[in-house]
């Protein structure tokens, strides 16, 4: 596929609406796929750290 202008481009004829919102949505689960198992391992550690010092006072 070849096209004469960026405009062009980003119409993709007339899918782009359909093609972009795509790569959006594709993008967006990609990057939950790595920011969600970051988060649950940063509250994990935080919950045993909490639950050590407990167990540390008593």
């Amino acid at each position: 596929m070849t096209f004469t202008s960026f405009a062009e481009f980003l119409a993709m004829g007339t899918h782009g609406l359909y093609v972009w919102t795509s790569f959006g949505i594709s993008l967006a689960v990609l990057a939950l796929n790595v920011v969600l198992p970051l988060l649950a391992r940063r509250r994990y550690l935080q919950d045993e750290a909490r639950r050590l010092r407990r167990e540390e006072l008593q």
